[in-house]
């Protein structure tokens, strides 16, 4: 998961204006944020890129039928409201996988070592980031933040 740090001004004169609202304002505009978030996450999983931009890595050859083309796309069912879930409280947004597919996002999130099957061979799967905040998702909060505190 990554955090928002304040690092430039700008950055922190909004946290710093945000902290003076009502929790229930905060509360409203972190809902925003969180909603916003998972819409784009959702997308990038979708398009099968990692949060850099980049191509998930290409699935093993077995996946292919007998023209090369891939039969299925890959996390098909994860991007669904279903699986992506978005929280928020006053001061907090957060986008995360729900309980029963969190071992399979988190082995192809970090390229851990899974079984494919109850008994069967242990693999090692390829990094594939799953959720992640890039420069523009920066940027879209940061005006976010601004809309909100005008109006």
């Amino acid at each position: 998961m990554t955090t928002l740090k304040p690092s430039d001004p700008l950055s922190h004169a909004l946290a710093c204006l945000l902290k003076q609202l009502s929790p229930a304002r905060r509360k409203a505009f972190t809902r925003q944020i969180a909603k916003q978030l998972r819409q784009r996450q959702k997308q990038r999983i979708q398009a099968q890129q990692a949060p850099d931009g980049t191509p998930f890595a290409p699935r093993k050859q077995k996946r292919r039928d007998k023209h090369g083309r891939i039969k299925r796309k890959m996390f098909t069912q994860l991007h669904t409201a279903r699986f992506l879930k978005h929280n928020n409280s006053f001061d907090e947004a957060t986008v995360r996988f729900a309980r029963p597919v969190t071992p399979v996002a988190r082995v192809h999130h970090y390229g851990l070592r899974d079984k494919v099957a109850r008994n069967g061979v242990t693999v090692r799967y390829e990094r594939r980031p799953l959720l992640g905040l890039t420069d523009k998702d920066i940027e879209r909060i940061t005006d976010m933040a601004l809309m909100h505190l005008v109006g």
